[in-house]
């Protein structure tokens, strides 16, 4: 009889096929530092060590025969846990948000030249961009850029992020930009940004495409259209253009295939629109 009231000799712990007229051993995963008794050493292979207040070490095999806290248990392996599973990184480099619902769609807004850019910024950084609500709409040009933001009526919660081709100094572009930076609500509201490469085609990297550098198009040909025949793409019809960019736009995996030029103006339009200041005022 033990101090429990309960009765039971040696072979009703140690072995769980004998009846008990005492408590039933109870599943527990071993773990370190558990204050354990050993009731009754069997047979078997997985062993846990325990240790007397000698410091003496001793090894029992897993199962029944323990005690914990003064109650019977059948020892098992100790708990698996499994390691925590590695973020997924997006096409642009950032953490993945888990189950993402994208954010209503916010007033501001990034505005690219056209669909090929609007493309090849939604295939890197849609991500990215669903998940501050962030729209990402083609212009089509920008020979009227100035009435188009003053049509949108910029402001602290209506910004605007824009990337335009060929933005360098004493460039059509460049007097274009600064005329659109003139107007009402455009300053601090406005941010226009460009890369240096005459269509958005070039700032997929060469590498990408498996050549050494994009091919120099003789002047007076249709940029496009002279790229894409040297490339030995599509390019008789419009149709055939709009091929042959898919046929490049599929090479684009990671921002890693694109320019740096490019790669940090497109940040910097993004953190413009998404800044707290922004999304506060």
């Amino acid at each position: 009889m033990n101090a429990s009231g309960w009765s039971w000799g040696p072979q009703d712990l140690g072995s769980p096929d004998v009846a008990r007229t005492g408590p039933v051993s109870r599943d527990v995963p071993v773990a370190r530092d558990m204050v354990l008794e050993d009731v009754e050493t069997i047979g078997g292979m997985r062993v846990v060590g325990l240790e007397d207040r000698h410091g003496r070490v001793k090894s029992f095999p897993l199962g029944p025969g323990f005690l914990l806290d003064g109650e019977p248990v059948r020892l098992g392996p100790p708990e698996t846990r499994s390691a925590p599973a590695k973020p997924r990184i997006t096409r642009s480099g950032s953490v993945e948000v888990e189950n993402l619902r994208a954010s209503v769609a916010k007033e501001s807004r990034v505005w690219v030249e056209g669909y090929h850019d609007a493309e090849l910024v939604a295939k890197v950084w849609g991500h990215d961009l669903a998940v501050e609500g962030t729209v990402v709409e083609p212009l089509h040009g920008i020979d009227d850029l100035p009435s188009a933001i003053a049509e949108f009526h910029p402001g602290p919660q209506r910004r605007l992020g824009i990337l335009v081709d060929h933005l360098v100094a004493g460039s059509k572009e460049s007097r274009i930009a600064q005329e659109a930076l003139a107007v009402p609500g455009a300053r601090d509201n406005v941010l226009i940004l460009g890369h240096p490469y005459v269509d958005i085609w070039q700032a997929v990297k060469p590498s990408a495409l498996g050549i050494r550098e994009w091919p120099v198009i003789p002047r007076g040909v249709d940029w496009k259209t002279g790229m894409a025949r040297a490339l030995g793409l599509p390019h008789r019809t419009p149709q055939d253009v709009g091929r042959a960019w898919q046929a490049i736009l599929a090479r684009v995996n990671t921002y890693a295939d694109l320019e740096p030029a490019l790669l940090g103006r497109v940040e910097e339009l993004i953190d413009f629109l998404t800044a707290p200041d922004a999304a506060d005022s």
